[in-house]
């Protein structure tokens, strides 16, 4: 057995075995739907937010703002690193926790069925004193036009004098390849404390050989009561 089949089939089993008694993540959980692909000898400028609109004054109006530089050093392996400004809206701009996070592009796009991906990732929240660690399987399918995009995160969280967890998280991605400039999307977003679905629309636009910028904005809506009403998310990527 190759050595990619032995990845993935630890993977499967895994999933399998752990995926029903893990405790589900707290916390929103609406973000990036992320992809398993690195491009060769790219370097990425990012700026991604949500925003929280509820009738609870616990949801309403927090905000989520993340600056991010990243590389790619190896042909499969894109490393980039978060300074986080979690807030209410009517605050100054903070830095209070960092985060660096990797995706490892484990098979070639079109090589089987699915393309394979890894993403491990690390966040020092200050404020609440609080360390995460995470890993997410990324998989990737196409159907003509259609493009599906599942990820699956375990996270461990550890807060100081208080119980550790072992969280899970959910998201997909359902988009029409409609042209290069447009993309719509629809997402689901799902833990312990976040049940959303709503639409996404991207695109990128081109600035020359190897660069471009590609951005999303998306209104995530809340399908349970312990989901904030809407998620407004907005990402927009430098790429070159």
């Amino acid at each position: 057995m190759s050595i990619k089949k032995r990845i993935f089939s630890s993977i499967i089993l895994f999933s399998i075995t752990y995926f029903p008694v893990l405790v589900s993540a707290d916390g929103n959980s609406v973000d990036k739907v992320y992809h398993p692909y690195v491009l060769p000898m790219e370097t990425e400028i990012e700026w991604r937010a949500i925003s929280q609109q509820d009738d609870d004054d616990a949801f309403d109006k927090q905000q989520i703002h993340r600056f991010g530089i990243g590389a790619s050093f190896f042909d499969n392996w894109f490393t980039e690193i978060y300074l986080i400004d979690k807030k209410l809206s009517s605050d100054n701009f903070d830095i209070n926790a960092v985060e660096i996070e990797a995706i490892v592009q484990l098979t070639e796009q079109g090589e089987y069925s699915a393309d394979w991906g890894l993403l491990f990732e690390m966040e020092r929240d200050f404020e609440r004193n609080l360390f995460e660690i995470a890993s997410a399987l990324l998989v990737e399918k196409e159907w003509g036009r259609w493009v599906g995009a599942l990820n699956v995160f375990i996270e461990f969280e550890q807060r100081q004098h208080q119980k550790s967890e072992l969280e899970i998280i959910l998201a997909t991605q359902m988009r029409y390849r409609y042209s290069r400039l447009f993309e719509p999307a629809i997402e689901f977003y799902h833990n312990q404390d976040t049940l959303a679905l709503g639409p996404t629309i991207m695109g990128n636009a081109r600035l020359g050989i190897a660069k471009k910028i590609h951005w999303e904005f998306g209104v995530i809506f809340g399908l349970d009561s312990d989901t904030p009403d809407q998620t407004v998310r907005a990402l927009i990527e430098y790429e070159f």
